[in-house]
């Protein structure tokens, strides 16, 4: 069947006056045509699927200046704008929210708010277009997509920003004239930048922050006020082939704490590669933990280097791959107990790189001598892979819980630890203050141990995505507005006692889902399909208790 297209022309006979009218008549598919003229409209769309596009040599301008709304708005379909000029001055050019968008050849301007904002949408396609005079040029938010070869220049403020974990690949085209940075990436985010021009910034060309990891590919930065590209700790990353000049020095700056690949040309790669940067891709992806993932990443340093001194006939100090994890529940520890066991084993450190997760438990036997039995059961059983031992203070004769016994299992795991000691990984995890008097319970116990990677709590933003995360994966969508009830709760439980980090956004989603079916039981009807899928601001605020 042929695309169904309607024609809006002022004037014309047997076509629509304005582009508000015609939508009102295209059914999902549809094309709806513009002539030559200025369209004074701001258009809302809900659910719909519909492009918009000017006519052949046609000049189309959609003015949504004065409006303190979106020229236009999509939420919930998909959008494809084409050959249009866009205007906006007190709202947002282009805003989408959960919609498959493209824009091409395209003229977007704004003054106070981002020109194009896109959050959470299943794909994003801006292709040769022009973005001017708004605030913030391109921001892309939990999303993929491309931005190819299109110009954003002379805004207020950042020209590209990404967030939410995004990951867009951004190639070509140019990012000039920018009151802030010209890309500025964070909240964990991993966008791809290749041949890309960026200059005259206010600040640094691109700056990453939070946690991110964007690969940078013959990017090239210049007559910048401040560096080039900046990482702040935490964040990851490869910059290859950079060119840049006329910037701040360093005009590559890498804070303590940043991990980053830099690459000067093609052959100059370091990278382990393969496998290795697949699982630490893995890692990057996860939320917050900037700190682990900096110490997992030079363990992995550290002993590729190793290998390569190995290889080369060099000296190779003894280096013990047991570690302490230490920190508060739901942190994060176990997942990055699994794939530091896969890294180990990608790196030929361990030869099957299992995973064997236990507690006291499982270690502690219920007379003299069961203990060290099962304790040497367990380890064998771990041998070639990761001894996860979760609570593993609870083995001291300190935490006050079956006294010897505890320390039996404790002082058998060291014995074991020296006659195996490149035969396996063992990862012991707790709270901090326990973990030290844990330490403490046998005198060779501390030195098995190379390290102590400290998990910290996750903020209430990064309890957000997480939560975002958790939702999408439950074919739901969250309301946007959403956001602001379910950072308010997080804040407020983040000082308890009792606080469980991503456990409490798990029985938090769970309680939302509850809400929802409460909510979608009392409609007398059967839902609609957007309805089934829709977690709401009301259902937030019952589960959260206000």
């Amino acid at each position: 069947m042929s695309t169904r297209v309607l024609t809006v022309a002022p004037g014309r006979p047997g076509a629509y006056p304005t582009i508000g009218s015609a939508l009102l008549d295209a059914p999902d598919g549809a094309a709806i045509a513009i002539a030559d003229g200025t369209y004074a409209e701001t258009l809302e769309l809900s659910g719909r699927s519909v492009t918009l596009q000017a006519e052949p040599g046609a000049t189309v301008i959609l003015d949504g200046s004065g409006a303190d709304r979106p020229t236009i708005r999509a939420v919930d379909g998909t959008l494809t704008l084409r050959g249009l000029h866009v205007r906006a001055t007190e709202g947002v050019a282009i805003s989408v929210d959960r919609t498959a968008l493209s824009v091409e050849q395209c003229t977007v301007s704004g003054r106070t708010r981002p020109a194009i904002s896109v959050h959470a949408s299943t794909s994003l396609l801006v292709d040769r277009c022009t973005v001017t005079g708004a605030e913030t040029g391109i921001v892309v938010e939990g999303a993929g997509g491309q931005i190819l070869d299109t110009t954003v220049r002379d805004v207020g403020g950042d020209g590209i920003v990404v967030a939410l974990g995004a990951d867009p690949l951004v190639r070509g085209g140019s990012v000039t004239g920018c009151g802030g940075r010209g890309v500025y990436v964070y909240q964990y985010s991993r966008p791809e930048l290749t041949d890309l021009e960026v200059a005259h910034t206010g600040t640094e060309g691109v700056g990453v922050a939070h946690g991110s990891t964007p690969v940078l590919r013959r990017v090239t930065v210049h007559d910048t006020r401040g560096p080039a590209i900046t990482f702040a700790p935490g964040c990851g990353g490869t910059v290859e082939a950079g060119r840049f000049s006329n910037t701040a020095e360093p005009a590559l700056l890498l804070a303590d704490g940043a991990t980053v690949e830099v690459i000067e040309d093609h052959h100059a790669a370091t990278s382990v590669g393969g496998p290795v940067e697949e699982l630490l891709a893995d890692l990057d992806a996860m939320v917050g933990l900037p700190g682990v993932k900096a110490e997992v990443r030079a363990l992995t340093d550290e002993i590729q280097v190793d290998e390569w001194r190995r290889t080369a006939g060099l000296s190779v100090g003894a280096v013990s791959h047991h570690l302490v994890f230490a920190g508060a529940p739901g942190t994060g520890k176990t997942t990055v107990a699994r794939l530091y066991g896969k890294l180990l084993k990608a790196l030929g450190v361990l030869p099957h790189g299992g995973f064997t997760e236990v507690s006291r438990r499982d270690l502690v036997g219920q007379y003299i001598g069961h203990t060290a039995e099962k304790t040497a059961q367990v380890f064998e059983k771990s041998l070639g892979g990761v001894l996860f031992i979760d609570e593993a203070y609870t083995l001291s004769r300190s935490a006050g819980t079956g006294g010897d016994f505890g320390q039996e299992a404790i002082d058998a795991l060291v014995k074991l630890m020296e006659d195996h000691r490149d035969e396996i990984a063992i990862i012991v995890a707790g709270y901090t203050a326990e973990m030290t008097d844990f330490l403490d319970a046998n005198p060779g116990l501390a030195s098995r141990f190379s390290k102590t990677v400290e998990f910290e709590n996750y903020s209430a933003e990064e309890l957000l995505l997480i939560t975002d995360r958790m939702v999408a994966g439950g074919d739901y969508l969250l309301d946007p507005a959403a956001a602001q009830p379910l950072t308010s709760y997080f804040g407020r439980i983040a000082d308890g006692p009792n606080f469980g980090n991503a456990r409490e956004a798990r029985r938090l989603v769970e309680a939302i889902r509850k809400a929802q079916s409460q909510r979608l039981r009392t409609l007398g009807r059967m839902p609609t399909t957007e309805e089934l899928r829709s977690l709401l601001a009301a259902d937030v605020l019952a589960a959260a208790g206000g």
